[in-house]
């Protein structure tokens, strides 16, 4: 693909365009077009502090998913909770997933929570009825094991000045380039448009022949090929989980 700028563009349109504000007495509510695990609309809300702006979530986030069965009392899932949130530097308020921000940082600060939300709703498929162990623990055992190198929670900076998260990256070498990894363990549509947002928004800033995957958890389910096509059609590679040994010998070059 010799020329994205079109393609960013009408998601920076799309985006501005579906994104709803309303006055709730001292809050702002602010709908977001993504979607939650129920395909209901994101909503955060912004109030004026002294030092600039508190944006949250009103703890829907984590009530929803305590009320779906998704418990977050065990260390593991406390851990990666903490690990997502700091990622986004997003903090955990109660049930609230809470930012702030000044006029300078707005932009940034709110896709940083609404983008934190997308990942935390994520793990209602955690819960034991889905799942039996943390998949992106599943995922970085599998690197281990086959002795692939790796940094883990990597964010870089987008050409649209927003950060983009990836969960592995694997250094060059001699023998292959930069190679980046994200999981998806609930592999829809939703999941793997965001992912491709973030790989667009990313390529430009790496190295020319960095390599981009997605590791889906194929775990119990059949992945849609609509989901497979559209990583495709962005040079996006990806790894269903029943077929990760296929990978071992590339990643680990």
């Amino acid at each position: 693909m010799t020329d994205i700028s079109p393609l960013i563009d009408k998601y920076y349109t799309w985006l501005k365009d579906k994104t709803a504000w309303k006055t709730i007495n001292k809050w702002v509510e602010i709908t977001a077009p993504y979607l939650d695990r129920n395909n209901d609309y994101i909503q955060i809300y912004l109030q004026k502090t002294n030092n600039g702006f508190l944006l949250t979530d009103d703890g829907a986030t984590i009530m929803g998913l305590k009320q779906e069965g998704c418990s977050l009392d065990s260390e593991k899932r406390k851990k990666l909770l903490t690990l997502t949130l700091n990622g986004y530097g997003v903090s955990l308020n109660g049930n609230e997933l809470q930012i702030t921000a000044t006029e300078d940082n707005f932009a940034l600060r709110k896709h940083s929570l609404v983008q934190a939300i997308l990942a935390v709703n994520d793990m209602f498929y955690l819960a034991e009825s889905h799942v039996h162990s943390l998949f992106f623990e599943d995922v970085r055992g599998w690197l281990d094991t086959n002795d692939i190198r790796y940094s883990e929670q990597i964010s870089f900076i987008g050409r649209s000045g927003y950060a983009r998260k990836f969960d592995f990256l694997i250094s060059k070498s001699s023998k292959a380039p930069e190679r980046i990894l994200k999981t998806i363990n609930n592999p829809v549509r939703n999941s793997a448009d965001s992912i491709i947002v973030d790989w667009i928004d990313t390529k430009e800033i790496r190295p020319t022949n960095s390599k981009a995957y997605a590791v889906v958890n194929d775990n119990d389910r059949n992945v849609s090929s609509n989901v497979l096509d559209a990583l495709n059609s962005y040079d996006i590679k990806p790894i269903l989980w029943s077929e990760r040994e296929k990978y071992n010998t590339e990643l680990a070059a």
